[in-house]
């Protein structure tokens, strides 16, 4: 089969080539008259946009829409949406890096389309455009800049949280043309406006209007390249100044020597510039003097600019302009020796089974993989499909030769072109270069793909590529959700035999989309498939279904969850609705009421009170009256007091009601007696009572020595007598009222509680006299004959010791105390010092009389 030649639409332009590649015809009917329009394209070879130019006249015919529209066609002229326009004088129509389209009106409204379905958001550009208008925006990827009637820019960064930037204020004389450079590619990093006003240029950006004082003046046409380092300007006699993008240096000037105007002025990428008239083109290269490549149309044409070409758009046609590839050169020039076109020549040489194709690998030996890596590179910038195939056959030779090469670089070569074939298909109508491929990623092919509901295709494209196709299929079941006319059990169940078994379907999305478009039953019913209750929960909760919404969070078992859903229910609902909805459900009871418990008292009242939980909500109150005193400070205590009464009394109201809760109620009745009694004592006394127990208020009234107020409280109180003896006991010792506690001893035969705890007590005080006082008190039955030994001793009364050890007749006894008496040197058991004449003479004395009384219970032997 016979190929064209790749160079048949080369045209050599300075030191480069560039090629015209046909990429579709018969793009628009002849009845769409292009110079009518405002066209638009997307980057990276994306869709067009159309919108009828308001300030041109039309021919009125019988067909003609009776409402304006934007239109949306694919770079093959298949028609992917037509968006009704009603908001009014379109000033600005551009695109973002993913294809999103951006419509700024003359008032200042900006619509940012986020699909290519007419889903859209808005915001305006502020009062300054309102008042002024909108004259005309340049866009770049993600951003442009509006200039209004009064000379004055708005810049806008970005579209998720715009924020309307007013730039410096530029010279009000009018503006002949202008562009901009984007903040990528300027060292201030903020975006750079190029103004053409009188015959020089004004460059603008946040901070200062700078005047770059030219005087070949005025340009009716400015172009900045796309990154940003040079400047296309055309003169009112015909000339293209290319520039540096600082004014500092001429790189070409070209004479166009038309007499007519040009309608457009754009950049071929980089490094040449295209001067558009109504059907004729004019490709001007860099340093290529009065030299350009002029292309001829029957009609109207558009210049699209690219990131390495441009598009040219007419009726008839849509062809792709770019500078020739190096690799693609380096195969195809003419008379090119490189060892890439020779491999080409072997492989053609091959074909027709001639010697000299071993002849030609033998001569490129040494660089062959050079020339299979070229042949390669050649075959992703190849439009032609036969020509790419030639190029992949040739480098399969090269390397099939080599000993050793890594294919990985051939095997993903072929892969790229088997996708970019695809898309350029011209039912798809995306024709995407090699670079436009490597800048674009194949995700964002297969979203553009999702976009135009070329579903399967994405879907294939992924599986070949091995990407994520979840996506893919929310995105189509939520276009079904928008557009299906069947009813909603149908949409659910064809989505759910659609997706069932597909991983990573979030459901959450299609419902949320559902719910969306008015359809809350068919969304509930989604959401019933979504697995991830974190997903769940909140959209049920902004379509109101709160009930499920809290079931759902339950049935996850997420604590934080159900917190999230019984907050909302708590805002929305009135309180008695909110326990209506968590009595039913004693997890989240449990959980409110372990909140309530720590943050929120009153809420966990009302919530005892709704469940008719009586003993827990008095409880709660007298918790509350006991627990208050320790958060006031000392002079707000009767005060609180009072209040502590009243709490008390609400505890017993909420249980009176109740003869299962009389024991309760009884308690709660003497802790408000025993509450006045201590706001009373408080009033009279020095000391503070409130917030004692019964006990403690017995104890400190003793202590204070108001023993007659201490048997009021006991009486009142029924504190049993053994209670009231150890606190009495206490009390004194600690307020060292020695004679109370002797009066005690002697106005009283016995003690509820024993003799014991007066010695102990008064001992560890330190009054040995006293506690001796008492041992005698002590009953037998009480004590045993060594505790009452050991007592005496404890008082320093060895003798007495003696003398209780005799009495009953306890030779051991003796023995041992006689022992402890020779062995005491300190005067510890004789309650002496040690050293001095006495003491010893006092031991002494002691162990005789020990002796003494064992001498006397030994039998005479």
């Amino acid at each position: 089969m016979s190929m064209s030649s790749p160079t048949a639409e080369w045209d050599r332009l300075g030191d480069g080539f560039y090629r015209k590649v046909q990429l579709y015809t018969g793009v628009f009917d002849d009845d769409l008259e292009l110079d009518n329009y405002i066209v638009a394209g997307a980057p990276y070879s994306g869709a067009l946009a159309l919108y009828r130019d308001d300030d041109k006249l039309q021919a009125f015919t019988g067909s003609q829409k009776s409402k304006s529209s934007i239109d949306i066609y694919s770079c093959a002229g298949t028609l992917l949406k037509q968006i009704t326009w009603e908001k009014g004088s379109i000033r600005g129509l551009g695109w973002l890096g993913h294809e999103r389209l951006v419509v700024v009106t003359k008032d200042g409204t900006v619509r940012c389309y986020y699909d290519l379905q007419g889903e859209f958001s808005q915001f305006s550009l502020g009062k300054a455009a309102e008042e002024a208008g909108v004259k005309s925006c340049k866009f770049w990827s993600s951003g442009f800049v509006a200039l209004l009637s009064n000379n004055r820019l708005v810049s806008v960064t970005g579209y998720d949280e715009p924020r309307p930037k007013l730039l410096a204020a530029a010279p009000e004389a009018p503006v002949h043309s202008w562009t901009l450079i984007p903040p990528a590619y300027t060292l201030s990093r903020s975006v750079e406006v190029l103004l053409a006003i009188d015959n020089t240029i004004y460059v603008v950006d946040p901070s200062e209007c700078e005047d770059r004082m030219l005087q070949s003046g005025p340009f009716t046409h400015i172009s900045a390249s796309p990154n940003g380092s040079l400047v296309a300007l055309y003169t009112e006699d015909g000339r293209v100044w290319i520039v540096s993008s600082d004014f500092q240096d001429k790189v070409s000037d070209y004479h166009s020597g038309a007499k007519a105007p040009p309608k457009d002025l754009q950049w071929c990428g980089n490094s040449a510039v295209m001067l558009a008239w109504e059907d004729e083109v004019h490709l001007i290269g860099l340093g290529a003097g009065d030299t350009a490549a002029k292309y001829y149309y029957d009609g109207y044409v558009h210049v699209i600019p690219d990131v390495d070409g441009a598009r040219v758009i007419s009726n008839d046609v849509c062809e792709f302009v770019q500078k020739v590839p190096a690799a693609v050169q380096d195969v195809f020039q003419v008379g090119s020796e490189s060892p890439a076109s020779v491999l080409l020549d072997a492989m053609e040489q091959l074909d027709k089974r001639s010697p000299k194709a071993d002849d030609n690998i033998r001569l490129i030996q040494s660089s062959l993989a050079e020339a299979v890596d070229t042949c390669v590179r050649a075959a992703g910038h190849e439009y032609s499909s036969p020509w790419q195939k030639q190029l992949l056959r040739a480098a399969s030779f090269g390397k099939s030769v080599l000993d050793l090469y890594n294919s990985d670089d051939f095997v993903e070569m072929c892969e790229t072109l088997r996708v970019m074939n695809a898309v350029r298909y011209y039912k798809i109508g995306m024709p995407i270069s090699y670079e436009q491929y490597i800048r674009l990623t194949p995700d964002g092919i297969v979203q553009r793909l999702v976009n135009r509901r070329q579903y399967l295709l994405a879907l294939r494209l992924s599986e070949y590529l091995r990407l994520p196709t979840e996506k893919i299929y929310v995105h189509w079941a939520s276009q079904k959700v928008r557009v299906s006319p069947e009813d909603e059990d149908s949409i659910c169940q064809a989505i759910v035999q659609k997706l069932k078994g597909k991983p990573g379907v979030a459901f959450e999305e299609i419902a949320r989309t559902a719910y969306d478009e008015g359809r809350g039953r068919l969304a509930t019913m989604l959401l019933n498939y979504e697995l991830r209750a974190a997903s769940q929960v909140p959209l049920l909760l902004q379509m109101e279904e709160g009930e499920l919404a809290l079931d759902k969070a339950i049935q996850s078992g997420d604590t934080d969850l159900i917190y999230y859903v019984l907050l909302h229910l708590r805002g929305k609902l009135p309180l008695a609705a909110f326990f209506r909805v968590i009595n039913k459900r004693p997890v989240a009871t449990a959980l409110v009421e372990t909140s309530a418990r720590a943050q929120d008292m009153e809420l966990l009242k009302d919530l005892y009170y709704q469940d008719d939980r009586r003993l827990d909500g008095a409880l709660l109150i007298f918790r509350q009256a006991l627990e208050q005193h320790q958060q006031q400070q000392q002079q707000q205590q009767q005060k609180e007091a009072r209040s502590n009464i009243d709490r008390l009394r609400l505890a017993q109201k909420v249980l009176q009601d109740s003869k299962e809760h009389a024991p309760e109620v009884k308690a709660l009745d003497d802790a408000a007696k025993l509450l006045r009694m201590q706001d009373a004592l408080t009033k009279e006394l020095p000391e503070p009572f409130f917030g004692l127990s019964v006990n403690q208020t017995v104890y400190q009234l003793t202590r204070l020595g108001y023993g007659s107020r201490a048997k009021k409280v006991q009486s009142e109180f029924r504190v049993p007598e053994k209670t009231y003896w150890w606190l009495r006991l206490r009390a004194l010792v600690a307020r060292r009222d020695w004679g109370e506690l002797e009066e005690m001893g002697r106005n009283n035969r016995k003690s509820p509680i024993g003799w014991e705890p007066f010695f102990s007590e008064i001992l560890s005080a330190g009054n040995t006299k006293l506690a001796a006082f008492f041992i005698p008190k002590c009953s037998s039955s009480a004590t045993t004959p060594v505790e009452r030994v050991d007592m005496w001793v404890k008082c320093g009364l060895p003798l007495k010791a003696a003398e209780e050890a005799f009495r009953v007749k306890n030779v051991a006894l003796l023995e041992d105390l006689r022992d402890k008496v020779a062995s005491d040197s300190g005067g510890s058991v004789g309650g002496t010092s040690g050293g001095s004449t006495a003491a010893g003479e006092g031991l002494r004395s002691v162990r005789d009389e020990v002796d003494r009384f064992i001498a006397r219970l030994r039998p005479n032997r």
